[in-house]
């Protein structure tokens, strides 16, 4: 008995035989925990290497558009030598020299740092010069001066739902002058009275725009009749080329100081009147609408009012009195937060405010940027604001924190800037003639909009399609340019910086264009230029539809 015990004792494994087999497990996981460490570290370096090349990549990007820059200055330059030689030309006598390209300066001698030289009397706001750098990064950035700014620009207020259509003054809509009331319109000027000639004064040019063709057919364009007006000029989209004497009254409507031409090659669509003339006190530097479209605000020399769309009253002004009253400081950009409870402003003190308009206090200050604030924007979630100033960086700001959450760097300053609809990209216009795109959240370029089909100049002025899938540019080019962004068409960022398409250059104005804009339902693209136009184009074949005349200077 005591044989068998023992032998079946020795079946069951001794204690230290368990001992070793957990050692072996315990070995193996500790092992295996090694290697995934090891497998850890290794991602780590090859995110940290894709961050360095990454850096480089843009670094290299930045020396190439300093070293084209360079070259195309000097080209420039000698060009002008030897056309001021008469070299150019090769039959012996001398040319009259060219006239250098409008030098952007500083001050209130200058009105916008010379876009609007010529244009009037009056001394405005300039762009502020750039900050002291080191030799050694004034050897690989090359200084170009920086722009007017680009928040003089209309904006319009973002889409409303379908089922509470706004009516929006400036469109023709049965049974509204112009979209606010139920008053007959007011009477225009008589078909055969002359246009007037003495300056016209600031005019509110309005969006919207009834659906199907223009709703009166005894004004329509498209009724036959017989007119002993001449044949009119092959113009296309310059509209500033037609003579309102030679137009027949269903294709101009005037008044007192301003008039509206419509094209005659294109079926009308649209019909205008003006609203309001808003007066101000200086320069009228920037222009937003408010949300639901009820409230309007400008920036001007130390203040932003706000008026009433539907009065044309002044509902409020908003002035910091801490800031000393010596000296201008005109306010270059403002933005009304998406539930109208605040509104933004960017000044030449290079601080963004934002007011609580109610109470007519300033809620946040937010410090940061270097030089002039030209553009802001609020994304639609109300909490972050979008900003770009003169010292080359685009910053995102957090109203709830007070913080400054994102900062974007290019190599040229920074004129213009919107986020789209749904919050997830920004974008920017700057005076490297380019629109960048970046991812919101991370910071990464996900899109540069440029290259053979893009502007030959500086870009002033960038909003995205209420669909949030193109984005529409306006540049110093005298072009307004359409792009589909790659991005929202499923292409997904990690696969780097991508060329947005171009899918349509409207072509007409006459001078800088200085602001675009979209209509809340996408139908129509608004632009206001230097040569004192604001015009209103079609999406589909940029064709223009209609030009708007009233202001004494740039629109």
């Amino acid at each position: 008995m005591s044989g068998m015990y023992n032998s079946h004792r020795g079946m069951v494994p001794a204690p230290s035989r368990l001992n070793e087999l957990l050692d072996q497990v315990r070995a193996e996981f500790d092992t295996q925990q090694a290697r995934n460490g090891e497998y850890e570290h290794k991602i780590q370096q090859q995110v940290q290497e894709m961050d360095v090349i990454r850096q480089t990549v843009f670094q290299l990007e930045a020396a190439h558009t300093a070293m084209k820059q360079k070259y195309e200055d000097e080209i420039a330059r000698l060009t002008r030598e030897l056309e001021a030689r008469g070299g150019a030309h090769g039959h012996g006598g001398a040319a009259p020299p060219q006239p250098a390209p409008p030098s952007i300066g500083h001050g209130p001698r200058d009105l916008f740092g010379g876009i609007m030289s010529g244009q009037g009397g009056q001394g405005g706001p300039g762009l502020a010069p750039p900050q002291p750098q080191d030799p050694q990064q004034q050897q690989q950035q090359p200084h170009i001066p920086p722009p007017p700014p680009a928040a003089i620009q209309q904006q319009l207020p973002p889409n409303q739902p379908p089922q509470q259509p706004q009516p929006v003054p400036g469109a023709y809509q049965p049974g509204f002058i112009n979209g606010y009331g139920t008053q007959p319109p007011q009477p225009t000027a008589s078909p055969g009275a002359k246009r007037p000639r003495p300056p016209p004064g600031p005019g509110t040019p309005q969006q919207s725009q009834p659906q199907g063709p223009y709703p009166d057919p005894r004004a329509s364009p498209q009724v036959a009749r017989p007119s002993p007006v001449p044949a009119l000029p092959a113009v296309g989209n310059n509209l500033a080329d037609l003579d309102p004497e030679r137009l027949p009254p269903h294709q101009k409507k005037e008044g007192p100081d301003w008039f509206a031409l419509f094209n005659p090659r294109v079926p009308r669509m649209l019909d205008v009147d003006l609203v309001h003339t808003l007066e101000h006190h200086s320069v009228v530097c920037c222009v937003r609408f408010s949300q639901d479209g009820k409230y309007v605000a400008t920036g001007c020399n130390r203040s932003a009012q706000i008026f009433d769309v539907q009065t044309g009253m002044k509902v409020t002004q908003l002035q910091d009195e801490s800031v000393d009253r010596d000296g201008d400081l005109y306010i270059r950009s403002v933005c009304f937060s998406p539930d109208g409870r605040f509104l933004a402003t960017g000044a030449e003190d290079k601080q963004i405010r934002v007011w609580d308009i109610q109470n007519r206090t300033i809620r946040h200050t937010f410090h940061g940027h270097e030089q002039d604030i030209y553009s802001l924007d609020f994304a639609r979630n109300g909490r972050h604001i979008a900003s770009g100033s003169g010292d080359r960086t685009v910053r995102v700001w957090d109203i709830e924190s007070g913080q400054n959450v994102l900062t974007l760097s290019i190599e040229d300053g920074v004129t213009t800037v919107a986020i789209s609809p749904d919050g997830k990209l920004v974008a920017a216009g700057s005076l490297d003639k380019s629109v960048r795109v970046w991812d919101a959240h991370t910071g990464y370029l996900i899109e540069r909009l440029e290259g053979p089909d893009g502007h030959r100049d500086s870009v002033y002025s960038v909003a995205f399609s209420p669909n949030g899938r193109d984005l529409v540019s306006g540049s110093l080019d005298k072009t307004i340019k359409m792009w589909e962004l790659h991005t929202t068409r499923g292409v997904p960022a990690i696969t780097g910086t991508t060329r947005g398409k171009c899918t349509k250059t409207f072509e007409g104005h006459k001078d800088f264009v200085l602001s675009v804009a979209l209509t809340p339902d996408g139908k129509w693209v608004l632009s206001g230029s230097k040569d004192r136009g604001v015009q209103f184009w079609d999406p589909l074949n940029a064709t223009a539809q209609l030009m708007l005349q009233g202001h004494k200077n740039s629109a």
